[in-house]
Parts: C-alpha cells; sequence; structure tokens
C-alpha cells in the first residue's frame, strides 16, 4: 500500500505523521513546494526507508519562488522523484500563469536529461495546460496526476501520455470526482492522501488513511478489497520499474 502525495513536512505535529509512515510500513513519497524545503524534509524522514522525497516547486507558489529553480538545478541529480510541480489556473493565481509555465517547463526540461524520473503534477483548472506541456517534454519521466479532475477526453489523452493517477479519501465526497475515478483505467491508480491539506469530516488524513478508498474501489469494481490492493500495489510496481 502506499500514500503517493503526502506533505510530511507540513503537518503541525512531526511525530505523529512519521509514527504513521512507520506503523503503517506504507510507500510513502514526501512531496515538497519550493526546492529550498527538499533537504529538510529529507532529513525529517531520514531513516525510514519505506519514505521518498520529492524535489518540488508548487504552482501556486511560482511567481513567489521562481528564483529557487537554481536550487532545483542543484538538487535534481539527488533524488528520482519531482513533485509537487504543476500548473493551476485558478482564481487568485491564474493572474501568475505566465510564471507557473515558465517554472513547470524549466522543470520538465531538467527532467529530460535524467529520462527515469517521476513526477507528481497538480493540474487544477489547468489540464489542458498540463497535458500540452507534459507532449512537448516526452522524456521527462513517468506522471501522476494528483487529484486529477478532467473530462472523459483529457483522461484519454493522458493515458496516451503515459500518466498514473492518485486518488485520495477526500475525493470520495464529491460527485464529480466519483465519476471522473470511475473512468480511470484500472492498472494507472495509485492512492494518496495530499495530507495535510486532505482532510475528511475536519480530519487531517495521515498515509494510513489512503486504506479508506480500497473499499470504494472495490464496490465499482466489483472485485473483493484483497484483489484491489493487489491492483494497486502492482501497479506502483509498475510505476517505479
Amino acid at each position: 500500500m502506499m500514500d503517493m502525495h503526502c506533505h510530511v513536512d507540513l503537518y503541525p505535529n512531526h511525530g505523529e505523521i512519521l509514527d504513521d509512515i512507520r506503523k503503517s510500513g506504507f510507500y510513502v513519497l514526501s512531496v515538497t513546494t519550493v526546492p529550498s524545503a527538499f533537504e529538510g524534509t529529507r532529513n525529517l524522514t531520514h531513516g525510514i526507508k519505506n519514505c521518498r522525497t520529492a524535489l518540488g516547486l508548487h504552482p501556486q507558489l511560482a511567481h513567489q519562488r521562481k528564483n529557487e529553480l537554481a536550487i532545483f538545478d542543484q538538487l535534481i541529480g539527488e533524488t528520482r522523484y519531482i513533485g509537487e510541480i504543476g500548473l493551476d489556473g485558478s482564481r487568485g493565481f491564474k493572474e501568475h500563469f505566465a510564471d507557473q509555465m515558465l517554472v513547470f517547463n524549466h522543470i520538465l526540461e531538467r527532467c529530460e536529461h535524467y529520462r527515469n524520473k517521476i513526477l507528481t503534477i497538480h493540474s487544477l483548472n489547468a489540464v489542458n495546460e498540463v497535458l500540452t506541456c507534459l507532449n512537448e517534454h516526452p522524456n521527462a519521466g513517468t506522471p501522476i496526476l494528483h487529484w486529477f479532475l478532467a473530462t472523459k477526453q483529457q483522461i484519454e489523452t493522458a493515458v496516451r501520455l503515459g500518466c498514473f493517477f492518485s486518488i485520495g479519501p477526500a475525493m470520495l465526497y464529491s460527485e464529480r470526482a466519483k465519476k471522473i475515478i470511475s473512468w480511470l483505467p484500472k492498472d494507472r491508480i495509485l492512492l494518496e492522501t495530499d495530507g495535510p491539506f486532505g482532510t475528511l469530516r475536519g480530519k487531517i488524513l495521515y498515509p494510513s488513511d489512503a486504506v479508506l478508498v480500497i473499499q470504494y474501489l472495490s464496490e465499482i469494481w466489483n472485485m473483493s478489497s484483497g484483489e484491489v490492493i493487489t491492483e494497486i500495489e502492482s501497479n506502483l510496481k509498475d510505476l517505479v520499474s
């Protein structure tokens, strides 16, 4: 089992999140929002073998932290995982879209030098633009579209581009998100929480809470929980192999 999008460094209590990662044994991808946070976040989970740290620059911070691309370039060789990156076209951030595009394309170009990167990508209200950028940088690595809200046609495009999709418990309380989940191919689905931003009934989600998605997938796929877990874990192996 896994949590492929978790902001470990941003939990209010680091002791609680680290304890959850250790006890669950889940494979956890600890994402960062700025390059300057990478080393501190990696040190936070030092010694936890089932946790990997990603190097990111969040689109909502692109206009404020684009100067950190120099730090990104220095650190990119230290991890296979890149994220959180992407684009955000929602209100309050669309006005900075040029900076977001500059940052996202810079990162994709740098990733193309490695060809084996795994990227966790934000695409809120910017799905077409994200897919266009991925199409223009086909060797950047394997994209995971996190909390992906899209049309059927956009999903088909994403699948053709080799994307995986990470879904979390918070998505199950949106009818739109549930419909989108039903359109995703089984062999491309991974789990996430997006904690501490992902919440359920006001409670912050922890990596161990990713299991809450299993029962829902069991129902819509007409499979046992065990079969769903086997499928999800097989997807993770395909991703990292």
